[in-house]
This record gives C-alpha cells, structure tokens and sequence, in this order.
C-alpha cells in the first residue's frame, strides 16, 4: 500500500518538509504554459483598456450621483 504525500510529509522533520514544498512548486512551475511576449503584450493591453473603461464608468456614476446629491440636499 502506498503512503498518501500527507502521511510521508508528517514523517519528516521541518527542513525537509520545507524543502518538499519547494521541491513540488518547482515541478509544478515546470509544467506552466509561459505565453510568448506577444500573448503577454496583448493581455495586458486588454487589462488596461478595461480597467480604463472600468475607471471611466465609476468615475461618471460617481460624478452624477455627487451631482444628483448636491442638488436634492442643496
């Protein structure tokens, strides 16, 4: 029967569960897809022009709502 990670990782002392942990993270950042620059480029163009849009909005809601305020308080 073979031992689950858990059961092997409370046999171990704390350096070597540390190290056990790092050891797992690399091998899973080695299985990651990395877009190319151009992907990367993209992306983050996209973030920016909807968070931009995003701003935008809030900002008008903001500015007609402070307006909408003002004016039935005076």
């Amino acid at each position: 029967m073979t031992e689950s990670v858990e059961q092997v990782a409370e046999k171990l002392g704390l350096f070597a569960r540390v190290g056990l942990f790092y050891r797992q993270v690399v091998s899973e950042l080695r299985k990651v897809v990395w877009p190319t620059r151009k992907q990367l480029t993209t992306y983050t163009a996209v973030v920016l022009v909807f968070v931009s849009f995003v701003i935008a909005v809030v900002s008008l809601i903001d500015l007609v709502l402070g307006r909408l305020v003002f004016w039935v308080f005076g």
